[in-house]
């Protein structure tokens, strides 16, 4: 084999209305959203060193989606967990579950967006 995946490229979803919920990411987490294409792009100059995305499939029964009822969760890498849920929550969107869960691999927290969307923020552990 001589072709490989060097890591995701992007996310891509449908949503009922673009505009509205780009603003709300601008808002809630800082976006910065291209009005060209309605999306946003995150330079690796800005990520934290060592970082790294996941690929993961779940079983189709899990309910670690749950209370949404989408058949996908977006995991984004963030800089501060507990200043983002709070600024998710003061935009209108539903925290799940507690504020932070801390572990081997750093600190998460969950949300449903305006669109029903559930969440994760993941601030990666300090680097040593």
């Amino acid at each position: 084999m001589s072709g490989k995946v060097l890591g995701i490229g992007g996310v891509f979803f449908k949503c009922k209305d673009r505009e509205a919920l780009g603003e709300w990411y601008e808002e809630a987490l800082g976006f910065k959203i291209d009005p060209s294409y309605g999306g946003t792009s995150f330079p690796s100059s800005q990520l934290p060193q060592d970082a790294y995305t996941v690929w993961g499939a779940f079983k189709s029964s899990t309910d670690y989606f749950a209370p949404s009822d989408k058949d996908f969760m977006l995991n984004l890498m963030v800089d501060d967990v507990e200043a983002c849920i709070k600024q998710v929550v003061a935009n209108g969107g539903k925290q799940v579950g507690d504020i932070c869960e801390e572990d081997g691999f750093g600190k998460f927290a969950w949300f449903i967006d305006p669109e029903g969307n559930k969440i994760e923020l993941w601030q990666m552990p300090e680097q040593q």
